[in-house]
């Protein structure tokens, strides 16, 4: 074992990587380039293509230019303009002036930026040039030269932008995010014509070297708020960010929580609003979901349908979506308790028509309930991974004939059948998923609750769900803010949704700017009518 690690370090090996940055562990190689006549083209390409050994899509084009200098491009096959490749690179290339000294030619492309590209840039080292050829640009490397300039000419397929799938508007802008994360910034650039939105990037994962972009108002963020965000980020270490959940289940408050304590959503425009209120949201490349922080509960209750309707309809419509919130987390364990210990809560006639489509079930009511509910988990979940052509119609004839079958054959009874759809139905009513679903497995252990003690039982695990939320937190905000602790300047957006001209000031969290209108909107409306007594 000794004579083993002798000759790892003899050679130039790691036995483990020292930093998230090095990610190519012989790292003898890389320091070469600065040794001497390492400016020879042919030990450049060499020490790319030991890196790069077995990728058949990575191109390395030498020819000829200037005074007959060997030069080289070297780049990902389907991941660059070719066409921009030509016209701006190698034909610039092969027209310049022959009669020019080696080094007035490289001084002329090095340091006079003499290729038509906007964005270029030097790198030194070979962990430089091959970040930058797997990220997609180019690499040209000149003979004599130690230096290698990157030319960003990056072009691959990516999908057009579309309507957001998940989060549909009646009224209001019908635009969500896509996979590329240019196009993500460009969507909020769009919205928020402001120098006081500040975009930040990070590179994170060791193998996958993902951008991760931080997005907030400067002036309107609280400090604090970026510096933990920074400090989060930067404290992942992991070898791949495949999307936007690796960083949440990274960063969040209490990771065991059922409850998400940060909000998603593929709209620019939530994103947007988020921002206006001193909030921070961070953008993974490759994911058209951005995630925000902080959340609240309240937070994650609010659709934005709320925003683009009169205020009093979205009003409305958020004390129904509360209303049915309670339904689907409580209505099974109702049913429950009622029917085993309280059976006298139930009105005469009620009751007898719920015993007699009892009367056949041999299953306890706690048991029923189980069976039925799962029952409608495992149909929810097949409708999701059945091909859409067929997937509605299967769910719809799927609960039909189960539902039908269960009470036909003695399974359950039609009041439990009832009462699981509507469970279902208002579990749908929740705008944000992960709250929804935190509420829909909360459900069982509040039935399990509900059997053993009855009524007394669901109170008591109210209550236990009531002091975790009380402990939870999102970047240090309260996850029942503006309600625990009480700020009465923010009810306004919580329960109900007040008018725009009455909401003048933003969330009690955001940072030093607090006011977002005038002091006395809707102004024309207090002038005195012209030609009145």
């Amino acid at each position: 074992m000794f004579l083993l690690n002798w000759l790892k370090k003899r050679k130039g090996y790691q036995t483990a990587p020292s930093s998230r940055s090095n990610l190519f562990r012989p790292h003898s190689d890389s320091m070469q380039l600065h040794g001497k006549g390492l400016g020879k083209i042919e030990q450049q390409l060499e020490l790319l293509q030991k890196h790069l050994v077995n990728s058949s899509d990575v191109v390395y084009h030498r020819f000829n230019a200037g005074p007959q200098l060997a030069c080289a491009v070297v780049y990902i096959k389907g991941m660059i303009d070719q066409k921009a490749m030509q016209l701006s690179v190698l034909n610039v290339l092969h027209a310049f002036d022959h009669s020019l000294p080696a080094n007035e030619f490289v001084k002329n492309f090095f340091d006079n930026k003499a290729l038509p590209i906007a964005q270029q840039n030097v790198h030194h080292s070979i962990e430089g040039a091959l970040r930058t050829i797997l990220n997609g640009n180019v690499v040209l490397l000149i003979d004599g030269e130690v230096r290698m300039l990157q030319l960003s000419l990056v072009s691959f397929e990516k999908r057009a932008i579309d309507e957001a799938p998940n989060e549909a508007v009646i009224r209001g802008p019908r635009e969500a995010f896509i996979e590329n994360l240019e196009t993500n910034i460009s969507l909020l650039r769009r919205r928020l014509k402001t120098p006081s939105l500040k975009i930040e990037m990070l590179q994170l994962g060791r193998l996958t070297c993902t951008s991760v972009a931080i997005a907030y108002l400067h002036g309107t963020c609280k400090p604090q708020l970026l510096d933990d965000v920074k400090k989060r980020l930067l404290q992942i270490d992991i070898d791949a960010i495949l999307g936007s959940s690796y960083v949440e289940e990274q960063i969040e408050d209490n990771p065991y929580s059922p409850f998400p304590q940060l909000q998603s959503t593929e709209r620019p425009d939530v994103v947007c609003a988020a921002l206006l209120e001193g909030r921070v949201a961070i953008m993974v490349d490759g994911d058209p979901i951005a995630i925000i922080a902080p959340t609240t509960l309240f937070m994650l209750m609010q659709a934005a349908e709320d925003y683009y309707q009169r205020y009093i309809a979205a009003s409305w419509i958020r004390l129904v979506r509360f209303l049915f919130l309670f339904v689907s987390l409580l209505l099974p364990s109702v049913y429950v308790a009622i029917t085993t210990f309280h059976p006298d809560m139930i009105p005469d006639n009620l009751l007898i028509t719920v015993a007699s489509s009892r009367e056949a079930v041999p299953f306890p009511a706690l048991v029923e309930a189980f069976m039925m509910e799962i029952s409608f988990e495992a149909l929810r979940e097949a409708t999701i991974r059945i091909p859409k052509a067929v997937g509605q119609s299967v769910s719809i004839i799927g609960a039909l004939i189960i539902g039908t079958a269960a009470v036909e054959a003695g399974i359950a009874s039609a009041a439990m059948v009832i009462i699981v759809s509507v469970t279902g139905i208002a579990s749908f009513i929740i705008p944000h998923f992960g709250l929804g679903l935190a509420f829909r497995l909360l459900r069982f252990p509040i039935m399990i609750m509900a059997g053993l003690f009855g009524l007394f039982g669901i109170a008591c695990a109210i209550i236990l769900l009531y002091l975790h939320l009380v402990e939870l937190r999102s970047f240090g905000t309260p996850y029942l803010t503006p309600l625990t602790p009480l700020k009465p300047s923010d009810l306004k957006d919580t329960f109900i949704r007040a008018p725009w001209w009455a909401i003048k000031t933003r969330p009690s969290f955001s940072g030093a700017t607090k006011r977002r209108q005038a002091a006395e909107p809707r102004k024309w409306s207090q002038t005195p009518e012209e030609g009145g007594d």
